[in-house]
């Protein structure tokens, strides 16, 4: 009876073992594994951490559509990569933009691979990227732009104007062998996206309450946002390497270090100048560690982490709080200070501490000035396209939604009572009117 039993058991299970044979795809479950995790981790970023970040810095009446152009923007981006964003960055061999043999994925089989990982969790995890850039612009110009138009710009910025960019740097764009480093997206994300908000905020105009003094609407949700961002950056990071390996975990290492490092800077500061350690600024500086180290993750140490996480919190504190208010332009939530001024730091500093013992590529410190000139054209390439290509995708978005700004009445009361009809808590605020005054208005 027990050999029978065998025999049977056997015959099932040889199928599978002859299956795995038999399958030639030269994957790597341990690196394939991760990624899995990683794209997970940086997917949680946008929908969850820059939506709650984002949404309890801005003020209770418009709590809801600030969450909202994060969480559409995934929606849509995730979309739209898969359809003709992806094909652009990552197929073709052109200098300039990919080509879109691979729309919806098409010439792409299951079993085709991407270093050892498959290619569709190339594609999905790199999607994650896309998402995450075109959402932080929204932080520039909250309170004010119709949703409608957001989605527009949204859609249009993905295509025309990150695809081109991620194609440069990282899809074999002329870029791509220029020499400049840009581990996790830097240039990529931070600056293109920080560049762009502070285009869309200055076409947009300041709100009618600029310069008056606002309170956000729930400083637990912003710090809660914060460490889902950390959390998720974590695979932003270390899953760049694409492997399981050592340059990965550097990466996850210098990740954390960098954070704290920028958290304590941004609080020191703080502190200096207003006697007033907050939980706002302690969070926000650690996003501006995270972003500054982005781009140098895989090719610095942990002493050079601490120094570019410590620059990120000084740098974000001066963009966020001193330069807006010298030039009084209304960067709502700091796009441009946190991650457009910040990712220009964090470029040039790994050109200054990329160290040869991480990943062969030497900064300034180990005897390559030149890597400084390198990683600056690429920053002022990068910029003034995302600069000139936003202002017209951005004109093109306010065309077809016949203007791109919410009436005055809307922005008095608020985005989310008067365009979602919903709200965020239980209120009493002036200014926002209840559900019957919206039934009677419509």
């Amino acid at each position: 009876m027990k050999t029978k039993i065998y025999t049977i058991a056997t015959g099932l299970f040889l199928p599978i073992v002859g299956y795995a044979q038999n399958n030639e795809t030269p994957i790597n479950s341990g690196d394939t594994a991760w990624i899995l995790v990683a794209t997970a981790l940086v997917m949680l970023m946008t929908p969850a951490g820059l939506a709650l970040f984002y949404g309890g810095l801005t003020r209770t009446k418009n709590v809801l559509n600030t969450i909202g152009m994060s969480y559409i923007a995934f929606c849509l981006t995730s979309v739209v990569w898969v359809t003709v964003g992806y094909s652009l960055a990552f197929s073709g061999e052109g200098i300039i933009l990919g080509n879109v043999e691979n729309f919806l994925l098409s010439d792409i089989k299951i079993t085709d691979t991407i270093g050892t990982i498959p290619t569709y969790l190339f594609v999905v995890f790199q999607g994650t990227f896309a998402a995450i850039a075109v959402a932080i612009i929204s932080g520039s110009i909250i309170e004010r732009i119709k949703f409608s138009t957001w989605i527009l710009f949204a859609l249009l910025w993905i295509v025309c104007i990150y695809s081109p960019v991620a194609h440069w740097v990282w899809g074999g764009g002329f870029l791509s062998n220029s020499g400049e480093l840009d581990f996790a997206g830097g240039t990529v994300i931070h600056i293109n996206a920080g560049v762009a908000g502070l285009v869309v905020s200055l076409l947009l105009g300041k709100r009618k309450k600029f310069g008056m003094e606002e309170k956000p609407s729930s400083v637990k949700l912003t710090v809660l946002g914060s460490a889902l961002l950390w959390f998720g950056w974590f695979g932003f990071n270390a899953g760049s390497q694409l492997a399981a390996d050592f340059i990965a975990a550097n990466a996850f290492l210098v990740t954390n270090v960098a954070a704290c490092a920028g958290g304590l800077a941004w609080l020191l500061f703080e502190y200096k100048d207003t006697k007033k350690p907050t939980l706002i600024g302690t969070s926000t500086g650690v996003i501006s560690g995270l972003v500054a180290i982005t781009p140098a993750a895989g090719y610095v140490d942990v002493s050079g982490a601490l120094c570019i996480g410590v620059l990120g919190g000084i740098v974000g504190y001066f963009g966020a709080v001193k330069l807006k208010r010298i030039l009084a332009y209304d960067d709502t939530l700091d796009a441009f200070g946190v991650h457009g001024l910040v990712g220009i730091a964090g470029a040039l500093a790994t050109g200054v501490f990329a160290n040869p013992d991480i990943n062969m590529a030497s900064g300034l410190l180990y005897g390559n000035p030149g890597q400084l000139w390198v990683q600056l054209k690429a920053i002022v390439i990068v910029a003034i396209f995302s600069a000139v290509g936003t202002y017209l995708v951005f004109k093109v978005a306010s065309w077809l939604s016949k203007g791109a700004r919410v009436t005055e009445n809307i922005e008095d009361y608020g985005l989310d009572a008067m365009i979602h009809g919903e709200r965020s808590f239980d209120y009493e605020e002036e200014g926002v009117v209840s559900n019957l005054t919206i039934k009677k208005s419509a």
